[in-house]
């Protein structure tokens, strides 16, 4: 069975065309061609020796996920519902800002964390996702844009907030993280990839070390024991004091914060005391909050705040001082907001 072109690192295609008595050299013109050109096929590439194409044909599969069902939001947002090789399906969504995308991408077949506010949660975890199934997602739907909105088809930010939780899958992420970052692939800068996490400390041990320079948010979303065990069941194992102090550890660069989302929910996170107690806890630290209105999905016995009351509780944390945003909510109307993704 052939392996996925798009699981390698650049480092390891040299290694590999080395090992085959070929030139290690076709490992840039082939990223270069797949990655950075994007194209899809290499039997028009001219500068690589017909030797090395042909193995490169043996071996590799540039098979990518396949678009099941795909779904545009009036704000031009697009959800994609991607059916992969073993049939197993995830949702990836594509976030327009100035005919500019972000992409939401997952990194798991469902999700261990059981979070009580995420769609996703509700149908527990069947498997990681491979780097090349992460990389996949990516390319698909840059290939979408190019033909269903040419012009449009610059994805400028990453954010792993899909399906799954990141740091539980973290060898196959920071595989996809170091081949998005590639100077002979895509590119794309450090700073412009976003990786979010409930929490999973065996992961943030080992961030600093392995994936530094790349954008952390943490799912925080109460800064009560009490009600943050009831949102994210995790938080028993991993409290939040500990986790805070992993990500105390964390070297961050120049004008670079941890962003700390906190979705607000009727009657539950939105009270005075709960916007006083958030801005206790991260004053001191280099944080920028990003408040969530709760995406309602069906099923959900959690309601959506009212726009006044979100506005009062960012109007408590400005008096920290703390940069803080509310996130504009886009592509609920296909249940492709935060919190929404399913496999379904």
């Amino acid at each position: 069975m052939k392996q996925s072109f798009f699981q390698l690192t650049f480092n390891d295609l040299q290694q590999l065309l080395e090992q085959n008595s070929l030139n290690a050299s076709a490992a840039n013109l082939l990223y270069n061609w797949y990655y950075k050109r994007k194209n899809k096929y290499s039997n028009s590439i001219t500068d690589i020796a017909k030797g090395t194409l042909s193995f490169i044909d043996e071996v590799f599969s540039f098979d990518l996920p396949e678009a099941v069902k795909i779904q545009q939001a009036e704000d031009k947002t697009v959800k994609f519902l991607f059916k992969l090789s073993d049939g197993s399906k995830v949702e990836s969504v594509l976030i327009p800002f100035n005919k500019k995308y972000s992409i939401c991408l997952s990194s798991q077949v469902g999700c261990a964390m059981k979070c009580s506010f995420c769609f996703t949660g509700t149908q527990g975890l069947k498997r990681n996702l491979s780097a090349s199934e992460i990389i996949g997602q990516f390319l698909s739907a840059w290939h979408w844009l190019r033909e269903n909105r040419p012009g449009e088809e610059r994805i400028l930010n990453i954010v792993f907030m899909g399906q799954g939780e990141p740091l539980h899958n973290f060898d196959e992420v920071k595989k996809a993280c170091e081949i998005f970052t590639s100077q002979y692939g895509t590119s794309i800068g450090h700073q412009k990839i976003t990786i979010s996490t409930s929490g999973y400390i065996p992961g943030l041990k080992r961030w600093k070390d392995e994936i530094p320079g790349v954008n952390l948010a943490l799912s925080l979303h109460s800064p009560f024991d009490e009600t943050r065990n009831e949102l994210i069941p995790i938080n028993r194992k991993y409290p939040l004091e500990e986790v805070l102090d992993y990500i105390d550890g964390i070297p961050l660069r120049n004008k670079q914060f941890v962003t700390y989302e906190y979705l607000i929910i009727k009657d539950l996170n939105d009270r005075q005391e709960d916007a006083l107690a958030l801005g206790q806890l991260l004053k001191d630290r280099r944080a920028l909050i990003n408040l969530i209105p709760f995406n309602e999905f069906p099923g959900t016995q959690y309601k959506r705040p009212d726009l006044e009351r979100v506005n009062q509780f960012k109007l408590l944390l400005e008096e920290y001082k703390i940069p803080t945003m509310v996130r504009t909510t886009k592509g609920d109307d296909v249940l492709a907001a935060c919190g929404q993704l399913n496999t379904k």
